[in-house]
C-alpha cells in the first residue's frame, strides 16, 4: 500500500461536496486520484473546483486505473450494488455511501464478493465515529448509566417532496425512511449497545402517492413503492431491548432522536446524522439532565472520516471501524423490520459484528490511529 491511498470517486452529486472538501482539506493520509459521474459536467466542475488530477470518462476507466486504491461510491441507493460490485470485481477496495445495498440479497452478494476477491468493503454512515456518539459510547462503557436495559430511536418527518430537488427515488426501491435514515440510527445503536439478535416490526405506506412541490419537478406525482412508516423492536445480544420508528408520514412530533436507558441513568444521544453534540446525561442523584462535554475529535461535519479510517486500516492491518461486518449487520437489521412485518413474526438476525473500537485522539487533526 502506497504512503497515501488514492481514492476514485463515483458520483459527484450533492453529497460529494463535503467528501471532496474533507478529503482535500482535512484528512491528511488520503488523496483523490480522480472522479466520474454520468453527468460529465458535474465531474468537470469537481475537478476544477478542487484541483483534482483527472476526470474519468466512466467508472470502468476508473476501475482499470492502477492509481486507484479505494473506490468511494456516492451514487444513489439503488445504484450502490452495481457500482460496488463492479469495483470489487476489478480488485478495488470499496467504501460506499449508505446503505450497503438496496436489499439484503444485494448486501449478501457484495459481502461474499469482497471476501472472495480479498478486498476491503465498508461504508457510511461514519457519523458514529464523531465526537458526539463516541462520547456517548465512552460514557456507557465507563458505567455512567449502569447496565443498559433499553433504547428508543425516532426519526419523525414527512418526507422529501417539499424541499429536495430530486425526491422521487426516496419512494422507490432502496428508498423509504428506514433505508434512508435508518443507517444513522441503527449504526449508532449497534455502536453503543452491540449487535442485534432479533427484530420484530410492522411496516406500511400510509399514502399511495406523493406530489412533488419542490423545483424542478413541481407537480410530479410519484407512486410510493416502499414502506414509509416502520415501527420495530430490537432485541440486542446484550439483553437490552430497543424501540425504533422511522417515518415519512407524520407532520410533527416531540420525541428524542435516541435515548439509552440504564440501571443507573439515562443518556440522550445527539442527532446520529451529525458528528457533534449535545450529549445529555441524567443521573438520579442530580434529578436533571446535564450536558456532558465532548471528549473526542470531529464534532463538525466530518464525512470521509470512515473512508480515512479504512485507508489507515489498509496501511496498518487493523480492522476498519466502518467495515462490511457493521454495514451488513445494519442492513440485515433494517430489512428485518419489513421482513418481520410481512411474515407476522419475530426474525432472527444472523450477523453479529463486534462493536467497532473507540476512536483514538491524535495530536494532529486529520491523522488517524
Amino acid at each position: 500500500m502506497r504512503e497515501k491511498p488514492k481514492i476514485g470517486i463515483v458520483g459527484c452529486g450533492d453529497i460529494s461536496g463535503i467528501y471532496l472538501t474533507n478529503i482535500t482539506q482535512v484528512f491528511k493520509e488520503i488523496e483523490i486520484a480522480g472522479v466520474c459521474d454520468l453527468v460529465k459536467e458535474r465531474a468537470e466542475n469537481a475537478v476544477s473546483k478542487y484541483g483534482l488530477p483527472r476526470r474519468y470518462n466512466d467508472m470502468r476507466e476508473m476501475f482499470a486505473d492502477p492509481e486507484v486504491d479505494i473506490v468511494l461510491n456516492l451514487t444513489r441507493p439503488y445504484e450502490h450494488f452495481g457500482v460496488s460490485m463492479a469495483a470489487i470485481q476489478a480488485g478495488k477496495h470499496v467504501y460506499s455511501e449508505k446503505p450497503l445495498g438496496a436489499s439484503l440479497d444485494e448486501g449478501e452478494k457484495l459481502r461474499a464478493a469482497a471476501k472472495e476477491k480479498g478486498v476491503m468493503l465498508g461504508g457510511a454512515p461514519d457519523t458514529f465515529l464523531g465526537a458526539g456518539i463516541q462520547t456517548c459510547r465512552k460514557l456507557i462503557d465507563d458505567g455512567y448509566i449502569g447496565t443498559p436495559v433499553g433504547a428508543t430511536a425516532f426519526m419523525m418527518g414527512h418526507g422529501h417532496e417539499t424541499w429536495h430537488p430530486d425526491p422521487e427515488f426516496y419512494y422507490k426501491y432502496g428508498g423509504g425512511p428506514m433505508m434512508d435514515m435508518g443507517p444513522y440510527y441503527v449504526t449508532a445503536l449497534v455502536n453503543l449497545l452491540g449487535p442485534v439478535r432479533a427484530v420484530s416490526g410492522m411496516a406500511k405506506a400510509s399514502f399511495p402517492t406523493r406530489t412533488i412541490t419542490s423545483q424542478p419537478h413541481y407537480g410530479t406525482v410519484v407512486k410510493v413503492e416502499v414502506p414509509t412508516h416502520i415501527a420495530g423492536l430490537m432485541q440486542f445480544a446484550s439483553g437490552a431491548i430497543g424501540t425504533i420508528i422511522m417515518t415519512f408520514d407524520v407532520h410533527a412530533a416531540k420525541l428524542p432522536r435516541i435515548e439509552i436507558y440504564g440501571s443507573e441513568g439515562t443518556l440522550s444521544v445527539p442527532d446520529p446524522n451529525t458528528f457533534g453534540g449535545p450529549v445529555m446525561l441524567y443521573r438520579p442523584e442530580r434529578r436533571e439532565f446535564m450536558e456532558f462535554p465532548l471528549t473526542f475529535d470531529y464534532a463538525e461535519n466530518s464525512r470521509a472520516l470512515g473512508l480515512a479510517d479504512m485507508a489507515k486500516a489498509l496501511q496498518t492491518g487493523r480492522a476498519s471501524r466502518a467495515d462490511v461486518a457493521l454495514t451488513f449487520h445494519v442492513l440485515e437489521v433494517m430489512t428485518g423490520f419489513t421482513r418481520a412485518s410481512e411474515a407476522g413474526k419475530q426474525i432472527d438476525i444472523s450477523s453479529a459484528p463486534e462493536r467497532p473500537a473507540l476512536m483514538v485522539k491524535q495530536t494532529m487533526k486529520g491523522v488517524l490511529d
